[in-house]
C-alpha cells in the first residue's frame, strides 16, 4: 500500500491520544538533548495535533477520514504496540471492543469478532499491506507467524463486520491490515531484544534507507516462548526474514517489490475439537505492487508448507489416531496461492467517487491428508460507489461478484448511509453479506479415526473425508453506530449496535457408524449485541481509554458448530509519558464467563477412562503493566531520531490463571524486559 501520512489512531486510545504522544515524544527529545532542536520544522501546538483525525483505506480500499468509513474501524499505531509491550499481535487487539481473542496454547491464537470464534478460527481476513496473509486452502492463520516484525509496523487498521463487498470471500467477519512502515520511516537501523520468563525470546534487526528514488528495508526476527501447560518444553520457537524495495517513478507513481521467509521449527497447534497437531510451518511470499495516482496493481504468491504430527486432543489419551491412507500420522503439506488485481477509483458528476476492480486467484494443495492433488480457481469483480448526496448525507453501496470452482456464484453487497449533522459527529447505519467458501481442505481431506479400547473391543476405524457438495457459509449483518469529538478533540466518543445472521456454517459429523464428513449445519446463529467506548487525554502527558461490549447468541445450531462467546467484556487503560524519558502504560482486560461445545467423542469415550471437560470456562481478568525509560535521544545527520529505551513489562500481572476455552491451556503471568534501539 502507499505510504500513508503519519497519523495517530489507536482503537481505545484515539487519533488525538497518540497524536499528541508522538508530539510529546519529539519535545521530550529535544528536552533531552539541546542539539537535537532544529528549525527546519515549526513547533506546532499540542491542540493543533489533536484536531486531525484518523485516515484508514481498510473500509472502501482507498483513503478516507475514520469518521466516513462505511464500517466501524479500529486503528493502532506503532506507539500503542510498543507501549503495550505485547509480544504478538492477537494480545494487542484484545484492546478493541468486540474482538474475540482465544489463547489456546503458547503458540495457538483464535481471533475473530462478535461472538464467532472458535477453535481453528476460519471467518477473519487478515493481510499484510494489502495482502492477504489467510491461508485460503485449509482456513487458518498463524498469529505467531505473521511475516513482519514488530518494530516494522506503522499502525494496524481493523475493520469490524462483513466486507466481502470489496475484499470478496474470507472477508466474513472482519478484516484486519498490517501496514509497515516505509524506507523513510524507517530509516537507520534498529535493533530490539526482549526476553523473559516461559523463555521467551522476542527480538528483531531492521535497516532501512533510501538512495535517491530507492528506498529499501531489510529484517531479520527471532521469537520463542514456552508452553504455559509445561514450561520446561518448547510451545513456539520461529525466525523470519523480509525485504521490500520501493522505486519512486514520480510522485504519482511507485512500484514495491518484497519478499519473505518465516520458519517456524516448533509450533505447539493447531488444537481443534478433537485433533492436536504438532506442526512446524514454513510460510514464505513475494510481492509486486505498481500504484499510479487512483490505480493499484498487485500481485503475489504465498508458499505454505508443513509437516504435520496429527494427535489427538491430551483429554483423549492414546485411544484415537488419526492417519493417512497408508497408516502415518505425519501429513507433509504443501500448498501455494497466486494472486493478481487490480483497483481504479475516479470521481464521477454530482459528487459519486466509484471504485472498481478484479482479481484473479489460483490455490493449489498437495498432502497426504486429501484424496488428491487439489486446485481451486476464484474470480471476483467489484464496483462500489461513494456518493455525497448532501453536506450532511453520504450513501456508500457496492457489490461484488465471486466465482470458486467448488460452489455456485456468490453476490457480496454493501450499503451504508452515513449522517453529519454537525462537524465531529456522524452516524452510520449498514447493511452487508458476506461468504466463506469451503476450503480444499474441507473438499478433499482423507483421513481415518482409528479408535483402540480395551479388549476384547476390536479396533474401529472411521474415514474422514471432504464433500463437494457444500455450499458456502453465510452472514447477513445490520450495523448502527455513532462516534463523536467533544472538548476541543480532547474526548472521542464511540458507540455501535450489531445484528448478524449466520448460516450454513460447515463442521464435521459422523454420517454413518464408518464415515465422517464435512457438512453445512442446517441451523443458524443470530448474534446480536453492542459496543460503547470513550478514548481522552487528560492532560499534556496522560491518555486514556475505557470500552466495553455486550453479546448475546440465539442459535439452532448443533454440535461443534454451537457459537460460544462471553455476554460481556470489558477494557480499560492510563498511558503516561514524561519530558524526563519515563514512559507507562496499564491496560486491564475483563472477559467475561462462556460456554463452548465439546465433542460428543468425549462423551462416548467416558466409560473408558476419559474426562470430559466442562463446557464452561469462567471469567478472567488481564492486568497488563509496561515501564520505559528513554536514556539516549539524538537528531541524526540524515534528519531521523536516534533513541534508545529499555522498559520492563508485565502480562496477567495479577496472576489471573485461567483457560480461554474448555480444551486450551491454563494462562498465567509473564514479566519480560525489553531494549530497543535506533541509531
Amino acid at each position: 500500500m502507499t505510504a500513508e501520512p503519519r497519523r495517530s489512531g489507536h482503537p481505545m486510545l484515539a487519533t488525538l491520544l497518540t497524536v499528541s504522544l508522538s508530539g510529546l515524544a519529539q519535545a521530550e527529545s529535544s528536552a533531552a538533548d539541546p542539539t537535537n532542536v532544529t528549525d527546519s520544522a515549526p513547533h506546532i501546538d499540542a491542540m493543533e495535533l489533536i484536531k486531525e483525525e484518523e485516515s484508514v483505506s481498510i473500509a472502501s480500499r482507498y483513503e478516507q477520514p475514520i469518521s466516513q468509513a462505511p464500517s466501524n474501524v479500529y486503528v493502532i499505531t506503532d506507539e500503542d504496540i510498543r507501549h503495550s509491550g505485547a509480544t504478538d499481535i492477537p494480545a494487542i487487539l484484545r484492546r478493541i471492543p468486540g474482538m474475540e481473542v482465544m489463547q489456546m496454547s503458547g503458540a495457538d491464537f483464535n481471533v475473530s469478532m462478535r461472538g464467532n470464534n472458535q477453535p481453528l478460527a476460519n471467518k477473519l481476513l487478515v493481510m499484510v499491506d494489502g495482502r492477504s496473509i489467510y491461508l485460503d486452502v485449509q482456513g487458518s492463520l498463524f498469529w505467531k507467524a505473521i511475516p513482519v516484525t514488530l518494530p516494522e509496523i506503522k499502525r494496524i487498521e481493523v475493520l469490524k463486520g462483513p466486507a466481502s463487498a470489496v475484499y470478496g470471500f474470507n472477508a466474513f467477519d472482519g478484516v484486519i491490515n498490517i501496514i509497515t512502515k516505509s524506507a523513510q520511516e524507517m530509516k537507520g537501523t534498529t535493533l530490539q531484544f526482549g526476553a523473559g520468563e516461559l523463555g521467551t525470546i522476542s527480538s528483531a534487526a531492521i535497516h532501512a534507507g533510501t538512495l535517491k528514488n530507492l528506498g529499501y528495508r531489510f529484517s531479520i526476527g527471532r521469537d520463542q516462548n514456552q508452553q504455559w501447560r509445561n514450561r520446561d518444553a518448547l510451545a513456539f520457537r520461529s525466525h523470519k526474514i523480509n525485504g521490500q524495495l520501493d522505486y519512486a517513478f514520480s510522485d504519482q507513481s511507485t512500484l514495491t517489490v518484497s519478499g519473505g521467509l518465516t520458519d517456524a521449527n516448533r509450533f505447539d497447534g493447531l488444537i481443534g475439537e478433537i485433533q492436536s497437531q504438532s506442526i512446524a510451518p514454513s510460510l514464505g511470499y513475494a510481492s509486486a505492487v505498481y500504484e499510479r495516482s487512483a490505480l493499484v496493481i498487485r500481485a503475489f504468491w504465498n508458499r505454505y508448507s508443513d509437516d504435520v504430527l496429527n494427535s489427538v486432543t491430551p483429554g483423549l489419551g492414546n485411544l484415537i489416531r488419526v492417519v493417512d491412507s497408508s497408516g502415518s500420522s505425519k501429513n507433509p503439506f504443501s500448498a501455494n496461492t497466486y494472486n493478481l488485481d487490480a483497483q481504479h477509483s475516479l470521481d464521477a458528476a454530482w459528487g459519486h467517487h466509484l471504485t472498481y476492480g478484479a482479481n484473479y486467484r489460483h490455490n493449489t494443495l498437495s498432502s497426504s491428508a486429501v484424496n488428491e492433488f487439489s486446485r481451486e480457481h476464484r474470480l471476483g469483480l467489484y464496483l462500489q460507489d461513494t456518493w455525497k448526496a448532501t453536506s450532511t448525507f453520504t450513501v456508500t453501496a457496492g457489490a461484488r461478484l465471486d466465482l470458486q470452482t467448488e460452489i455456485n456464484a456468490t453476490i457480496s453487497p454493501r450499503v451504508a448511509l452515513l449522517y453529519t449533522p454537525m462537524p465531529d459527529h456522524t452516524f452510520r447505519t449498514a447493511f452487508s453479506i458476506a461468504y466463506r467458501p469451503p476450503t480444499l481442505f474441507e473438499t478433499h481431506e482423507s483421513l481415518r479415526a482409528l479408535t483402540t479400547l480395551p479388549p476384547p473391543i476390536p479396533t474401529s476405524s472411521i474415514s474422514v473425508i471432504g464433500s463437494t457438495t457444500l455450499n458456502p457459509e453465510q452472514i447477513v449483518s445490520y450495523e448502527a453506530g455513532y462516534q463523536g469529538w467533544y472538548f476541543k478533540h480532547r474526548l472521542r466518543a464511540r458507540a455501535d449496535l450489531f445484528f448478524n445472521h449466520l448460516s450454513n456454517l460447515v463442521g464435521n459429523r459422523n454420517t454413518s457408524s464408518t464415515t465422517a464428513t464435512f457438512v453445512n449445519d442446517s441451523g443458524h446463529a443470530d448474534i446480536y449485541g453492542g459496543e460503547a467506548g470513550l478514548e481522552f487525554l487528560a492532560a499534556s502527558w496522560l491518555t486514556g481509554f475505557g470500552n466495553m461490549s455486550y453479546q448475546e447468541i440465539d442459535q439452532s445450531l448443533t454440535g461443534t458448530v454451537r457459537r460460544g462467546a462471553p455476554r460481556f467484556k470489558w477494557n480499560a487503560g492510563l498511558r503516561g509519558e514524561w519530558d524526563n524519558g519515563l514512559s507507562g502504560e496499564i491496560g486491564y482486560h475483563y472477559v467475561g464467563s462462556a460456554t463452548y461445545p465439546i465433542a460428543s467423542t468425549f462423551t462416548s469415550l467416558a466409560p473408558f477412562g476419559v474426562t470430559t471437560p466442562p463446557e464452561r470456562v469462567g471469567s478472567y481478568s488481564l492486568l497488563n503493566l509496561r515501564a520505559g525509560y528513554k536514556f539516549w535521544q539524538q537528531k541524526a545527520a540524515a534528519g531521523y531520531l536516534r533513541d534508545a529505551e529499555v522498559a520492563l513489562s508485565v502480562f496477567n500481572a495479577l496472576n489471573d490463571t485461567h483457560k480461554e476455552h474448555p480444551l486450551g491451556d491454563t494462562i498465567g503471568s509473564r514479566v519480560m524486559g525489553w531494549l530497543t534501539v535506533r541509531f
